[in-house]
């Protein structure tokens, strides 16, 4: 492309009817580069917060198996990442000066040649999204620990995972996913990532509790190195350790002892979780009766331990309760009313709400999830939804 001279650009600007004295002196013709072509560029849209990651030098990750739709994480957020179509093609200019630089740098050369690089007819655009981890249990219940003495650890090719595993596989952002392992109890065996089987951590919880019995302690002062001298015969310390960080809070005292207060409702939900999982539908006062005597003493249960676990269905004569962990239901908002739905026609937002609460983004609610999701209608004076859809 030739260089165009201060003549050809003045004889343009008269064509256009543009008056030079309005414009800025200096002119930036523009010619496309040997290499520029479509597609050659990605352009990302980042809000100012993940840019800062950026400059400050820390990296996002994209994530996603070829069957998943991708993500974009830091270090402690998961995005969305859509294309969005523009009308106006981009132009990429190495080095282009913006009005204002040349507004500031007021030189003499007046002709400014620039060559694009390449250009785009759309951008990706992230949107914040709750991070995906319903594949992490998923993927850590393969292979669920069954205690040091299990045959199938020893024997089989086992699939365990390591936090870089997890950190491939999970379209979640390193401190989600972390905070995840902690909420669903999972440890670290030999430098895996484990959950322990359920037969086994009640196993290990009866042990605690039956020696907090034996030994009259307060439940919420339980003393560590007394449980691991006590029990370490039976099960591995750090087995032991476990399920006191599992189901209490520890702490430590005035003398450097360190104790653990005991939580009752996680206690009181996990042997609710025990005596359900051996029954279809539960009598729902005989289970109430069989589960405060089944739980160490000192402690209450209540129905409201049971949120997002199981569902009462007070409509059936006797009333029932039955085993519904939230975790096993699906992850997408559409998928998961359309099983709940499944569960049950009608629902009340009281029983509901254990159940799609985990559904709701940044700044949504309950309300705002049934409104899009469900109908509403009274029943016997009572607000019920119902699905928008026929359920097949």
């Amino acid at each position: 492309v030739a260089m165009r001279s201060r003549a050809e650009v003045d004889a343009t600007l008269q064509t256009a009817k543009l008056k030079p004295a309005e414009l800025l002196p200096a002119v930036q013709c523009l010619s496309f580069g040997p290499q520029a072509g479509a597609g050659e560029c990605c352009l990302l849209q980042l809000e100012p917060g993940l840019c800062a990651e950026l400059e400050a030098g820390r990296s996002l990750v994209i994530r996603g198996e070829k069957d998943e739709q991708a993500v974009l994480c830091s270090k402690d957020k998961t995005y969305d990442m859509k294309i969005a179509d523009t009308s106006n093609m981009l132009l990429f200019i190495p080095g282009c000066k913006t009005p204002e630089q040349l507004n500031a740098d007021q030189v003499s050369c007046n002709i400014i040649h620039s060559q694009i690089a390449g250009f785009s007819n759309n951008y990706w655009e992230l949107r914040r999204c709750r991070p995906k981890l319903k594949k992490l249990r998923k993927l850590l219940m393969e292979d669920p620990y069954e205690g040091p003495d299990s045959r199938k650890d020893q024997t089989l090719i086992t699939s365990k995972y390591t936090t870089e595993d997890l950190l491939s596989l999970i379209q979640a952002s390193e401190e989600e996913i972390l905070h995840q392992l902690q909420a669903i109890d999972a440890c670290r065996i030999e430098g895996y990532w484990r959950i322990l089987e359920f037969d086994y951590e009640m196993k290990l919880l009866n042990h605690v509790t039956q020696l907090i019995d034996s030994e009259s302690w307060s439940l919420n002062k339980v003393p560590l190195r007394t449980c691991l001298e006590e029990l370490g015969s039976l099960e591995p310390t750090e087995m032991i350790e476990h399920i006191l960080l599992s189901y209490g809070r520890k702490y430590v005292d005035d003398a450097g002892e360190v104790y653990f207060e005991m939580h009752e409702d996680k206690v009181c939900r996990a042997i609710a979780q025990m005596l359900l999982q051996n029954a279809v539908k539960f009598n729902l006062s005989e289970f109430q009766e069989v589960w405060q005597q089944s739980v160490p003493e000192g402690m209450t249960t209540r129905l409201d331990q049971l949120k997002g676990l199981a569902l009462m269905d007070k409509s059936s004569r006797p009333e029932t309760i039955f085993l519904l962990k939230v975790e096993d239901l699906p992850e997408d908002n559409q998928e998961r009313f359309n099983s709940l739905f499944s569960i049950r026609e009608k629902w009340t937002e009281v029983d509901i709400t254990p159940y799609i609460q985990d559904l709701c983004a940044e700044k949504q609610t309950v309300g705002t999830l049934l409104t899009k999701y469900a109908r509403s209608s009274m029943q016997n004076g009572v607000k019920v939804y119902n699905s928008r859809r026929p359920i097949s």
